[in-house]
């Protein structure tokens, strides 16, 4: 599946972003989704997941502030972000995962799990 995120922009701290992902295929119940992000000198971390049961995992750092959602359109992913922080800043990933990963929740934001990765949209965040 291929994948191209949008929705990346500049923004003041406090403000809000949704990002958003589109499949070249139908994703909904096929593929774990995941949206993972690469902060400047830092690996690459995952910030939240969404299983083909519809269950969600959130980074801790992120809980409270991030969603993960799945669009209407069955092959689109959002990322709605409030509440941003200058930490927030960073390239973020939307990624696609097997289908069992669902029941490996532990795993759900390990980055080596997916194997269908989009080009990134950058985040960035003044203070």
């Amino acid at each position: 599946v291929q994948l191209v995120e949008s929705g990346g922009g500049s923004v003041q701290a406090g403000g809000s972003l949704r990002l958003s992902c589109t499949a070249s295929e139908y994703t909904y119940s096929r593929y774990c989704m995941g949206w993972f992000r690469q902060r400047p000198g830092k690996e690459r971390e995952g910030v939240a997941a969404l299983g083909t049961d519809g269950r969600t995992r959130y980074a801790d750092s992120v809980k409270g502030r991030f969603t993960i959602s799945q669009g209407n359109a069955k092959n689109t992913l959002y990322l709605q972000i409030d509440s941003l922080k200058a930490e927030d800043t960073a390239m973020y990933y939307c990624a696609a995962g097997p289908n069992d990963l669902t029941y490996k929740w532990w795993l759900l934001l390990s980055a080596s799990e997916y194997n269908s990765w989009g080009q990134g949209t950058q985040v960035t965040v003044s203070s």
